[in-house]
């Protein structure tokens, strides 16, 4: 691989020019084998909040944090693998409801979620405020866990893109959390490293959100859907409004407390709307309804019969 002079690169970066693919790659791996300090990264990621990416660079980046680790066959687990990814938002505990939901309905999920980011918890958070909910698993077992349930429930681990692990950290610290290329590169390097087949989108828009405004979720929405695409993923993305909280708790517990009446067939009427319809979506790019509508209907079903609670039992 060619060397660059990385001081170079994040001046250029600031100067608003144009790193090329062989740039960014050079970029991701002096920063993935410790040759690249922090203090350099930071540098760099604040360049990019400030003046952002192109199509190119952003393609770039994605590829190279989804290569700095390893991503997953998942060919031997039978069925179309769909995930679904929210940006997050005061009170967004849809993931540990549509999960069980979902597989209970024959799509296997595997899902591998993050922690909080700014001012909202994340799944992983949520899930550990279950005693002795496990969240570290290797992935050997993730493959075994998904195999046996239909549903896997774990957090990033060194193997699953290291690269966007490490910036994905440093993006909190560096006030350089709201850009639009640096949030479609980290989410979809994930994502794509997990061996889903299909990927269901939530892009939060609102006072309580990263995008403030809905024409900025829909800048968010269009490019994660592009690069879902482009890796050759069936992605489908819903802009839903974070004016207030999503439900009535906020906080780890409360939320896995209030995921847990819903599951029971109660829980708050915004929050199911949401939960269903991004469950129809993934069960429709399951294969496993015709229509987003027939998938809604059995996530509900699912629901009502008892079926995805007792998923939700099995996976804890």
């Amino acid at each position: 691989m060619k060397a660059f002079n990385i001081v170079s690169l994040i001046r250029k970066k600031r100067d608003r020019q144009s790193l090329s693919p062989e740039e960014i790659r050079f970029l991701i791996q002096q920063y993935s084998k410790d040759e690249m300090p922090d203090y350099q990264m930071s540098a760099f990621l604040m360049a990019t909040f400030l003046n952002g990416l192109d199509d190119n660079e952003a393609a770039a980046l994605t590829y190279e944090m989804l290569h700095s680790g390893m991503v997953m066959d998942l060919s031997d687990v039978p069925g179309i693998k769909v995930d679904k990814h929210s940006t997050g938002g005061v009170g967004d505990k849809t993931s540990l409801i549509l999960a069980p939901i979902v597989a209970a309905c024959g799509v296997p999920v595997p899902m591998i979620s993050g922690r909080g980011l700014g001012h909202s918890g994340g799944t992983l958070d949520k899930l550990e405020s279950i005693p002795g909910f496990n969240v570290n698993l290797d992935l050997k077992r993730y493959v075994e866990v998904l195999k046996k349930h239909n549903l896997v429930l774990i957090g990033q681990t060194e193997e699953i893109a290291p690269a966007d692990k490490r910036m994905y950290a440093l993006r909190d610290v560096t006030a350089t959390v709201e850009c639009i290329p640096l949030i479609a590169g980290s989410i979809m390097s994930k994502k794509l490293a997990e061996g889903i087949d299909a990927l269901v989108l939530d892009v939060k828009f609102g006072s309580g959100a990263f995008m403030k405004t809905r024409e900025q979720a829909l800048r968010l929405a269009e490019r994660l859907v592009t690069i879902g695409e482009e890796f050759g993923k069936r992605t489908i993305a819903y802009l839903t409004g974070m004016e207030q909280p999503l439900g009535q708790n906020i906080g780890n517990w409360l939320e896995v407390r209030e995921s847990i009446d819903c599951l029971n067939g109660g829980g708050p009427e915004d929050l199911l709307m949401v939960t269903h319809q991004l469950a129809g979506t993934m069960i429709y790019l399951g294969g496993e309804a015709a229509s987003i509508e027939e998938g809604i209907m059995r996530s509900k079903e699912s629901v009502q019969d008892g079926s995805a609670m007792q998923k939700f039992r099995d996976i804890v």
